[in-house]
């Protein structure tokens, strides 16, 4: 038996296989299965092709059951692969399941003759009911939560299964040594620790499934297993825990989670950042959490998850009733504390205009310049799909995977989107992902440009140059509309080569000359080199850092690098959410600054994960002494 889950894979680190690991573990915790089957995980590079996923799975004897852990980027994908375990074992058990299929049972067998069932819901009871039922050979019909071919070809789909009231009856993965935590060097083996510690969300957001569980009560695991798990993580010395949570920090069961991590921290010297979808709406625990997890050194990103400022937008999503309007004093208190903070909007949802949506993208901006901004995209059992010809959606399939991505709706003309798209990859790639960060504060409080109008004008320089760095850039964003990997050879680019220094420093001294006043220029030039400067850094010697060194400082690899600036550009960048302080120009005060940036970053410099990017940012202190580079 194999269970099959594909994800993203950074170099040398995998993705970690939890779906997988729950439905193994189950099968494995079962004494008559355990007795009978083999189980193995099969965990794929998201790179990997069909021709190597089926060359793997069917090396040896091809499997009798096979059970996929199916994703919108990823179901053509496995199709492929099922059809050819099929061709070399007829009689093989191929089972979907997933967010992308779960009640789509009629669409995936009508494209895909070789998926045999669906499972609509949580997949760990139904996959293991199935297991029997090969066993004993007998057929479906009494398994719940199921869709199948029935003897004449028609789509049988069984009752509703009830969601799992006790998810401690879920055999844990990581306790249970189902997923290996190490690699064959003794270390942890994946780029993050996925974790979840509840299942379910209380809103009825129109572009979001969360698993099915939309609109329904949140069940959670127990403290004593999430301690257990922690604690095995830290021991296997995972850096980052990512929590697949929908609303984490909501419920009082979230601090004492906190609490947990923090004295698992203390002990084994791990994890060092927890990540995880933070509540929507903010409460005392969610405050409390938060300044637990500063005092304990445990770094995070706490989203403002709003999707749009749009009134209008926000009654078409069903989001009005979500306290979002406090996002403001939110900010506020982040900045004032200290803590990285990025907000999330959505492009192309009914409502919204592209004035609308610059708008509310620069209003955002004033409080928080990493701004994730995300196209629409139509998924699978959602409001916004169930109801597209209300909302006048014209959509388009991917071409490797199967996501409908928005070309127009009732509210927004094809011409009108293209124009977005091109401001959404441009905003991901130079602020979502931190390629620049500071700069954009500035230029708005000295020279009274937005963060999206300053996008735009180095959009507009870069794809009029004619080389071979701008170029890549142009290109991928012309084919980023419904590529969505377009994104990670342009931030290999900005984060990795020189040439993306001399197209911003070329667009500063040629686009922003009249912009920025003559007293300012020369300040807010240090600002945008130091901005260049502190951006996560892959390889030292491509960006002119030939006297870099690599030290250890508490158990971490760092690169150290040593500039200096003709300006205090640390207070600036301090001063810059603070109007008075910009009346008149810094006075040149050079400033030595040691940079200190977290190894590892060569392995993520095409992701687009900016959670895990900003960790890497450098950390700059005031130093002596003269600058090295």
């Amino acid at each position: 038996m194999k269970i099959v889950q594909q994800g993203v894979w950074h170099m040398s680190k995998e993705s970690m296989p939890l779906a997988a690991g729950y439905l193994a573990a189950t099968i494995k915790a079962d004494p008559v299965l355990r007795s009978n089957c083999d189980v193995a995980i099969e965990n794929f590079s998201g790179s990997s092709s069909p021709l190597e996923m089926a060359v793997r799975l069917l090396r040896e004897q091809p499997p009798d059951v096979v059970g996929f852990s199916v994703l919108g980027w990823n179901v053509r994908q496995f199709a492929m692969v099922a059809e050819a375990i099929k061709q070399a074992n007829p009689r093989s058990l191929i089972v979907f399941g997933g967010n992308h299929v779960a009640n789509q049972g009629e669409r995936v067998f009508r494209l895909y003759e070789a998926v045999d069932v669906v499972v609509n819901g949580e997949g760990e009871i139904p996959f293991r009911e199935l297991v029997h039922a090969v066993l004993e050979g007998r057929g479906w019909e009494d398994i719940d939560g199921i869709s199948f071919r029935g003897g004449e070809g028609e789509v049988v789909t069984t009752a509703v299964r009830q969601r799992i009231d006790d998810l401690d009856e879920i055999p844990s993965p990581i306790l249970t040594g189902t997923i290996p935590l190490l690699n064959d060097d003794g270390e942890f083996r994946y780029d993050v620790a996925l974790l979840e510690t509840n299942r379910g969300c209380p809103y009825h957001c129109a572009f979001c499934y969360w698993g099915g569980a939309v609109g329904q009560k949140v069940r959670a695991f127990s403290r004593q297993r999430l301690r257990m798990e922690l604690e095995c993580l830290a021991e296997a010395g995972a850096e980052t825990i990512v929590l697949c949570d929908a609303n984490f920090g909501m419920l009082p069961a979230d601090r004492e989670f906190v609490d947990d991590l923090i004295e698992v921290k203390e002990r084994f010297g791990y994890p060092h950042a927890l990540e995880t979808s933070w509540a929507k709406n903010k409460n005392a625990t969610f405050y409390d959490i938060v300044r637990r997890m500063r005092d304990a050194g445990l770094q995070s990103s706490f989203t403002l998850a709003l999707q749009t400022l749009d009134d209008q937008t926000l009654t078409a999503m069903n989001r009005r009733n979500m306290k979002i309007n406090q996002w403001r004093d939110l900010a506020d208190w982040l900045a004032a504390e200290g803590l990285d903070s990025y907000a999330e909007l959505i492009w192309g949802a009914p409502g919204e205009t592209p004035e609308s949506f610059l708008r509310g993208y620069d209003e955002l901006a004033q409080y928080v310049s990493r701004i994730a901004a995300y196209p629409l995209l139509l998924l699978p059992n959602t409001e916004y799909t169930d109801h597209r010809e209300r909302y006048g959606f014209v959509t388009v399939r991917g071409e490797r995977d199967d996501f409908e991505y928005v070309l127009a709706n009732k509210d927004v003309s094809l011409e009108e989107n293209l124009r977005m798209q091109r401001f959404l990859f441009w905003a991901r790639l130079l602020a979502e992902n931190l390629v620049l960060r500071d700069t954009w504060a500035i230029l708005r409080e000295v020279g009274d440009l937005s963060q999206s109008a300053a996008i735009l004008s180095l959009a507009d320089y870069i794809e009029a140059q004619d080389t071979p760095g701008a170029r890549l850039l142009k290109a991928a964003a012309e084919s980023s509309t419904a590529d969505p990997d377009s994104l990670a050879p342009a931030l290999e680019f900005c984060f990795t080569e020189g040439g993306f220094d001399e197209m911003v420093q070329g667009w500063f001294a040629q686009r922003l000359a009249t912009a920025v006043p003559a007293e300012w220029r020369k300040a807010v030039g240090e600002v945008l080199q130091f901005d260049l400067d502190s951006r996560p850094l892959p390889q030292p010697e491509k960006r002119g850092f030939s006297r870099a060194e690599l030290v250890v400082v508490n158990g971490v690899r760092q690169w150290r690098v040593k500039r200096e600036y003709g300006y205090d550009v640390a207070a600036i960048v301090r001063n810059a959410r603070h109007a008075d302080e910009f009346k008149r120009a810094p006075r040149p005060r050079p400033v030595a600054m040691t940079l200190w940036f977290r190894h590892g970053f060569a392995e993520l410099a095409r992701s687009t994960n900016h959670e895990e990017t900003t960790h890497y940012v450098a950390r700059a202190e005031r130093t002596s002494g003269l600058a090295v580079g």
